[in-house]
C-alpha cells in the first residue's frame, strides 16, 4: 500500500474514532489505542523517511520543509493530500482535546506523527530535489578564508596601507 493511501486512511480512522470518543465519554479506549498506534507507527515511518533522505542527500540538496511538507519537492496535488492529512489530524486532535479537557482524549495530539511520517516517506521515495553542489577543495576553502580575513592580500591603496 502506498504512503498517500495510508496517510489518508489513518486520518479517516483517527477522525472517526475521535468523534466517537468525544461524543461517548465512556468509550475513549479505542481512540486512545488508535492515537498511540498512529504515534508509534508514525515515529518509525518518520525515522525511515529520514534515513532514506540521508541516503539521497549525498547527491541531492534536501531540506526539512521539502522532505516533511513536500515544499517544492512533491507535485502540488500530492502535497495537498499529504499535508492536508497532517492538518486535518492536527486540527481534529486539538478540537477533540479541547472538548474533552483533562481526559485520555488528549492522547490524540500524538497521532499527527502518522501523517507527518508518511508524508516524509513519500517525498523521500518519490520527491524531486535539486542536485547537490560539489564541495570545494581544501585549497579553495583556504583561499576563500584568506580572502575574507585579509590574510595574504596586498592593500589596494595607500590609504588602506597606512
Amino acid at each position: 500500500m502506498n504512503s498517500i493511501r495510508l496517510s489518508v486512511m489513518g486520518t479517516v480512522l483517527f477522525v472517526v474514532t475521535g468523534a466517537i470518543a468525544t461524543v461517548d465519554v465512556d468509550r475513549p479506549q479505542v481512540f486512545v489505542a488508535v492515537s498511540l498506534a498512529e504515534f508509534a507507527v508514525g515515529t518509525v515511518v518518520f525515522a525511515w523517511a529520514f534515513l532514506r533522505a540521508v541516503g539521497r542527500s549525498r547527491t541531492e540538496t534536501i531540506g526539512i520543509g521539502g522532505l516533511f511538507f513536500g515544499a517544492g519537492s512533491a507535485p502540488r496535488p500530492i502535497q495537498m493530500v499529504l499535508v492536508g492529512s497532517f492538518v486535518v489530524q492536527t486540527v481534529a486532535a486539538i478540537v477533540f482535546a479541547s472538548i474533552r479537557l483533562y481526559t485520555s482524549v488528549a492522547f490524540g495530539v500524538l497521532a499527527p506523527m502518522w501523517s507527518l511520517g508518511f508524508t516524509g516517506l513519500w517525498v523521500a521515495s518519490h520527491g524531486s530535489f535539486p542536485p547537490r553542489e560539489p564541495e570545494p577543495t581544501r585549497a579553495a576553502q583556504r583561499a576563500t578564508a584568506r580572502g575574507r580575513d585579509g590574510g595574504s592580500r596586498a592593500p589596494r591603496t595607500e590609504q588602506d596601507a597606512g
